[in-house]
């Protein structure tokens, strides 16, 4: 860091001192102290000794985090196992410490504590992302903040602020997964959803249909190309505003139906009906739709005369070898 004061403005001495420790310049000619805030704009590199007696240079500190109470800032009087190795006189001085700083933590800090391990459960049931986890701690955080968990279970809270991060981050997640992961109904998590949503003013797209062919199909183990067929059927479907009004997995696992029936991979509608969490009625009248207004039936027997086609040519030539 360079500094600017060349002089002492009471000697005129240039003979200056830089104590870092108290944060001072200091003239060596008549002890004055020429500047109190001096602020180091360098790195906040640390020492650490390393095993084996090297040091390393290292950043100190772990980044912020909502998934923590604290967001990872806070500090704990000693941890248990450690407490119990100094006598007994230190050992009880330091629980006390333990116990009042527990006491002296505010209900908000409580509350987060107890909400926070609970949405890391269910986020690690889910399997989601680290980014959906922050954004969900985020969401749980405000929701405490502005009051709006009194009256309601933690758990539902939780879920709901877990499906609204899915829903922001695109992350295809149904309400039933969430159900079973939370032991919540799914009504109850739909209506938290929508209260905490409403009340923080978060905005969320409709669900795209889209999102959940992958899931679905890597389920089904269907090959990549009904999935791409499956993804041009939901295009056309939705161009014909099909998909308004109806439930995103109900229309995407018809899409994937359709797109098994074309490419000869026979799945019937209770295995699908089963990976989407929808029932055989939803899979049949999606279908039925999708089959009327896409002219679908049609292009299904001629992708049928291709498959036949392209077995025919196949054996062919293995006749010939």
């Amino acid at each position: 860091m360079q500094y600017f004061i060349k002089k002492c403005p009471e000697c005129s001495g240039d003979d200056l001192f830089i104590n870092r420790d108290k944060g001072e310049i200091i003239c060596r000619a008549c002890g004055l102290v020429i500047e109190d805030k001096m602020v180091d704009a360098g790195q906040e590199w640390r020492e650490f000794e390393a095993e084996g007696g090297e040091t390393g240079r290292r950043r100190s500190g772990a980044p912020m985090t909502y998934t923590q109470f604290d967001q990872g800032l806070g500090t704990e009087v000693g941890q248990k196992a450690d407490l119990f190795n100094l006598d007994s006189k230190d050992r009880n001085k330091f629980f006390r410490l333990r116990k009042w700083q527990y006491r002296i933590s505010t209900a908000i800090e409580r509350n987060l504590k107890l909400a926070l391990a609970e949405l890391k459960r269910v986020s690690s049931f889910l399997k989601l992302p680290k980014s959906v986890e922050e954004e969900a701690a985020m969401i749980y955080t405000q929701a405490v903040q502005r009051g709006l968990v009194r009256g309601r279970s933690m758990e539902s809270v939780v879920a709901g602020a877990l499906y609204a991060a899915c829903r922001r981050h695109e992350v295809p997640r149904t309400l039933d997964e969430l159900s079973e992961a939370s032991n919540i109904e799914k009504k109850e998590i739909g209506r938290t959803y929508r209260f905490v949503t409403r009340e923080l003013g978060i905005s969320i797209l409709p669900s795209n249909p889209a999102d959940y062919i992958a899931r679905f199909a890597s389920s089904l183990k269907l090959n990549p190309e009904t999935q791409s067929k499956a993804v041009e059927i939901l295009d056309e479907a939705q161009h014909e505003e099909l998909t308004s009004g109806r439930g995103p997995t109900g229309i995407a696992a018809a899409a994937l139906y359709v797109a098994a029936l074309m490419h000869g991979e026979k799945r019937t509608q209770r295995e699908v009906a089963d990976v989407a969490g929808v029932t055989e009625v939803t899979i049949r009248n999606r279908y039925k739709e999708l089959l009327d207004k896409l002219d679908l039936e049609r292009r299904m027997k001629e992708e049928r005369k291709k498959g036949r086609r392209k077995k025919l040519v196949v054996n062919t030539k293995k006749g010939r070898r």
